[in-house]
C-alpha cells in the first residue's frame, strides 16, 4: 500500500513515499526535498558470509544524467563509472549507518541511492543519507538506527539549516551533520576559518533538527514497516575465548605497550599463531574466530590502560603531538616539494603549476553551470605505506574521501585567479602510514605550495582527534595512531590556521557526544593545530619565489570582437603564434587570454604579437610596418597585422621622391607614423613628421616586428635629418635611370607647364 511522510526542516518539507516502487527490495523510499528525487532501497542476504571479519555493507550512489536533462558524453552515452561526488556522496552514506549495525553481523546490506531528479536548488546528497535511513527503517533489516541529516549555513552570521545551492554560495559554512537518537555519528565540514564556539553552535542546531527526523522514520517503522530479519548469531567457542584471557592476556598487554608500530604488529601476530597452533586439532577451522578473540582482546587492553592508566600505547600524554619534521625542496626539476613526517606518519606532497583554461579540471555530473577546479589535491596511498603486498590499482573511495578532505581544508587559502593565474594540483604520496594521513596531506600541501611560490594566505595544519568512552570515564586523545583510530570511538578531524576552522570531519562510535565533550575535543584540537602551525612557520613562513622550472604565466584581456583576429581562420593565426613562440595559449569567450611559457621571454614574445593583433591603430603613434602594395601616388604599408595605411609619395620624406619605386620595394620594413585616420577610417601614413630625434624614434613600441639593433639603428637613420626613406636609396643611380627614361614626373609634380630642352639630368631641387 502506497503511503506518503513529510517532515518539514528549513525552508521546504522532505517528503518520503512508500509502497509503490522498487516492492521487491526490503525495504524503498522515494524521497523528495523541493524537486530533487531520489530512490533508495536496502537489501539484505538470507545467510551469512563465512570467512571474514567485518561487516560487508555496500553503499552505491548511482548519479542519471537524466535527472538533470542532460546526455552523458562521449561515445557510448551512458552513465559509467562514478563520479568524485558520487563516491563521496556514497561515503557520507556509509560512514551515517555504517556504525549503528552490529560489529558481529555478517549478512551482505546493499543500500543503493539513485538521483532520478535535481532541482539546482537542493542538494541530493542531503536526502540520500535520510531516503536510506528512511528504507533502512521499514525493511526489517536489524540495526540500531534510523538516522538523521541536515545541511547547516553560515549566512550573515546567522546558522541556516538546510540552505539551497544559491544561499551556500554565500555561505562561510557548509556543515553536514548525521546522527541518530543518542547523538552524532557523522560530520563532513568545510569553512572559511569559522571558530570552535561556532561550530559547537551548529551541531547541536544540527541535533535538535535531526531529532524531528528520527521521529519520523520512527513512526514510519511503526506504521509500514516489515517484520525484523531473523539474523543467526556467529557461533561462540568459551573454551577458546577463556584459554586466550588466561594465557595470552598478558602478552597482549605487553605487546600494546611497545611504541612502535611494527614490532607491536608483530608480537600480536606472534600471539595469534600461538593460539591458532593450540586448537589446530582440537577445534581445526577456527583461524578467522581465533584473530577475531585476539583482536577484542587487543581492543579492551588498549582501552583499559588509556582510561585507568592515562597512559596511551605509544607512551604519549593524553594531549601530546608526535615528533614533527618538515623539509622542503627534496625533488629536483618539480615546482614545489615537501616531506612532512609526524611520527610513524609521512607524505611526500609535491605541488606543479600548470595553465587556467587548460590545466584546470572540467567536472561533468548532474551538478549544472558547474565551474573547473583551480585547485586539486590528489591522494594516494600505496601498499607499502602499511608494509603490504597487494596490486597497484586505480584510488579507491578512501583515496578520494581523503583527497577531497584536504583539498577542502587547503581550499579557503588558495589565492584568487586575478592574485595568481595558475591551475595549481598538489599530490600527496603516503609513504609511511600510522594514523592521521590525510592530516599530514594538509600540512605537507601547505609546505610544498609555499615552497612552490604560491602565495597562500596563511598556513594551513591539521591533527587527528580520538576519544575512548568507558562507562562515564572518557578521555580525549591527540594526535590518535591507528591503534588507537582503529580500536577507538570516534575520529575526530580538525584542520585549519591559527584564525579558525578550514575543515572538519568525524565518525563516531560511541553514541552520544555532549557539548563538553565537543567543546573539549576541539580546543584541545587547536591546541596542537598552532603547535604543528609553530613548525611550519619556523621551515617556512612566507611563499618563496616562483621555481625556475614552473612555466611564466600572463594574463590580458582583449575586445571580444577581436578573439578572431588571435584565433584565425581554422586557428590559423594562433597556431602559427605557438609555433613560433613555444607557448601555450587560452583564449576565453570574455576575451580574457592567458600566456604560459618556459621562460618570461617567450610570454613577452607571444604577448606582443597578440597585442599588435588586437591593437587600433592611433594617429600620432610610431610603428614599424612592412611595405605590402606599391602605387604611382604611394606605398600600403601594413603597421599592425591587418591593419593598413597609406604613405603618400609627398610624405616619404624631406626631400622629394619623384617615384616611390626608387625607395621602396614590397617586404620593406619601414618606420611610419599615423599622420590621421579621416571618418571613413582610412590611415593616412607619414615619414616626414618622424623628426631626427633620435631617443624618441628609438623609444617607439615596434608593435608588430620587433628589429634587431641593426635594422633598428638604420630605421631611426633613414629618419633623420634629409636623408632619404630608405637605406638602399641611391640618388644617383635613381637620377640617372629617370634621365635615360626621358621622366619629367618632377615638372609634372609641381605643376610646369612649359616643356623644357631635355639635358640628361633632372635639375636637382630642395621641397
Amino acid at each position: 500500500m502506497e503511503k506518503e511522510f513529510s517532515v518539514r526542516i528549513g525552508e521546504k518539507p522532505l517528503v518520503f513515499r512508500t509502497g509503490r516502487m522498487a516492492k521487491q527490495a526490503n525495504g524503498a523510499v522515494m524521497a523528495s526535498h523541493g524537486e530533487t528525487v531520489i530512490l533508495t532501497t536496502a537489501c539484505v542476504t538470507d545467510t551469512a558470509r563465512t570467512g571474514i571479519d567485518f561487516f560487508p555493507l555496500l553503499v552505491d550512489f548511482e548519479e542519471r544524467y537524466y535527472s538533470a536533462g542532460k546526455i552523458p558524453g562521449g561515445f557510448i552515452k551512458r552513465e559509467g563509472r562514478p563520479s568524485e561526488s558520487a563516491i563521496l556522496s556514497a561515503r557520507v552514506i556509509d560512514r551515517s549507518i555504517r556504525s549503528l549495525f552490529s560489529d558481529l553481523m555478517r549478512n551482505d546490506v546493499h543500500v543503493v541511492a539513485t538521483v532520478m531528479s535535481v532541482d539546482q536548488v537542493y542538494p541530493p546528497n542531503v536526502l540520500a543519507i535520510n531516503g536510506a535511513s528512511a528504507a533502512l527503517a521499514i525493511s526489517g533489516i536489524p540495526w540500531s538506527g534510523p538516522v538523521g541529516a541536515v545541511r547547516i549555513g553560515l549566512i550573515d552570521g546567522k546558522l541556516v539549516v538546510n540552505p539551497s545551492e544559491e544561499q551556500m554560495a554565500l555561505s562561510a559554512l557548509d556543515l553536514l551533520v548525521a546522527g541518530h537518537k543518542d547523538g552524532i555519528t557523522m560530520v563532513e565540514s568545510g569553512a572559511d576559518q569559522v571558530s570552535e564556539e561556532l561550530l559547537v553552535d551548529a551541531l547541536e542546531l544540527a541535533q535538535s533538527e535531526i531529532r524531528k527526523l528520527i521521529a519520523l522514520f520512527l513512526r514510519m517503522k511503526e506504521e509500514v514497516g516489515k517484520p525484523e530479519v531473523e539474523i543467526a548469531a556467529p557461533p561462540s567457542y568459551p573454551e577458546v575465548d577463556a584459554w586466550i584471557e588466561e594465557n595470552l592476556a598478558p602478552v597482549i598487554d605487553a605487546a600494546v605497550r611497545v611504541h612502535e608500530k611494527k614490532p607491536r604488529s608483530e608480537k600480536i601476530a606472534e600471539a595469534k599463531k600461538r593460539a591458532k597452533e593450540r586448537f589446530a586439532e582440537s577445534h581445526p577451522g577456527l583461524g578467522d574466530y581465533i584473530s577475531e578473540a585476539i583482536d577484542q582482546c587487543v581492543k579492551k587492553i588498549m582501552r583499559s590502560i588509556i582510561v585507568n592508566e592515562g597512559v596511551r600505547a605509544d607512551g604519549r600524554a593524553m594531549n601530546q603531538l608526535r615528533d614533527i619534521e618538515c623539509e622542503l625542496g627534496v625533488l629536483p626539476r618539480v615546482h614545489g616539494s615537501a616531506l612532512f613526517t609526524r611520527g610513524e606518519t609521512q607524505t611526500l606532497a609535491v605541488t606543479t603549476l600548470g595553465m587556467v583554461g587548460e590545466d584546470d579540471q572540467v567536472l561533468d555530473g548532474i551538478k549544472l553551470d558547474e565551474p573547473a577546479k583551480r585547485f586539486i589535491l590528489h591522494y594516494n596511498f600505496p601498499p607499502y605505506s602499511v608494509g603490504e603486498v597487494r596490486p597497484m590499482r586505480g584510488p579507491g573511495r578512501r583515496e578520494i574521501g581523503h583527497g577531497a578532505l584536504a583539498e577542502r581544508a587547503l581550499r579557503y587559502v588558495i589565492p584568487s585567479e586575478g592574485e595568481f593565474p595558475y591551475v595549481i594540483r598538489v599530490v600527496s604520496d603516503i609513504l609511511e602510514s600510522n594514523g592521521s594521513s590525510s592530516q599530514a596531506s594538509i600540512c605537507g600541501g601547505s609546505l610544498s605550495m609555499m615552497h612552490a611560490g604560491v602565495p597562500l594566505r596563511k598556513h594551513v595544519a591539521g591533527v587527528a582527534m580520538g576519544l575512548i568512552k568507558e562507562g562515564e570515564k572518557v578521555q580525549i586523545l591527540t594526535d590518535i595512531q591507528g591503534l588507537e583510530d582503529h580500536y577507538g570511538d570516534m575520529d575526530f578531524k580538525v584542520a585549519g590556521t591559527r584564525d579558525g576552522v578550514t575543515a572538519l570531519q568525524m565518525d563516531n562510535k560511541a553514541g552520544g557526544v555532549t557539548r563538553e565533550i565537543l567543546q573539549k575535543a576541539l580546543s584541545q584540537a587547536r591546541e596542537a593545530r598552532l603547535q604543528i602551525l609553530d613548525k611550519m612557520d619556523a621551515r617556512i613562513s612566507t611563499p618563496l619565489n616562483l621555481s625556475p622550472s614552473a612555466p611564466r604565466v600572463h594574463k590580458t584581456a582583449i575586445d571580444p570582437e577581436k578573439i578572431r583576429d588571435v584565433i584565425g581562420p581554422g586557428g590559423k593565426v594562433i597556431r602559427g603564434i605557438t609555433q613560433r613562440t613555444g607557448v601555450k595559449i587560452n583564449v576565453e569567450d570574455s576575451g580574457n587570454i592567458s600566456i604560459a611559457g618556459p621562460t618570461q621571454e617567450q610570454v613577452n614574445e607571444a604577448l606582443s604579437i597578440i597585442r599588435g593583433l588586437t591593437k587600433n591603430l592611433e594617429a600620432g603613434e610610431i610603428y614599424c610596418g612592412a611595405v605590402t602594395r606599391l602605387m604611382a601616388f604611394g606605398a600600403f604599408v601594413e603597421c599592425l597585422p591587418g591593419k593598413e595605411g597609406l604613405l603618400h609619395l609627398s610624405e616619404i620624406s624631406a626631400r622629394r621622391i619623384p617615384k616611390v619605386e626608387d625607395v621602396f620595394k614590397p617586404g620593406d620594413r619601414v618606420l611610419v607614423m599615423v599622420k590621421e585616420i579621416d571618418d571613413m577610417g582610412r590611415v593616412n601614413l607619414t615619414r616626414r613628421r618622424i623628426v631626427s630625434d633620435e631617443p624618441k624614434v628609438a623609444a617607439a613600441g615596434f608593435a608588430h616586428c620587433l628589429p634587431d639593433e641593426r635594422e633598428r639603428e638604420n630605421l631611426i637613420e633613414s629618419v633623420s635629418g634629409n636623408s632619404p626613406a630608405a637605406p638602399h636609396y641611391d640618388r644617383d643611380r635613381a637620377d640617372r635611370e629617370r634621365g635615360e627614361r626621358g621622366d619629367r614626373g618632377g615638372d609634372r609634380d609641381r605643376g610646369d607647364r612649359g616643356r623644357r630642352p631635355y639635358s640628361g639630368r633632372p635639375p636637382r631641387r630642395d621641397y
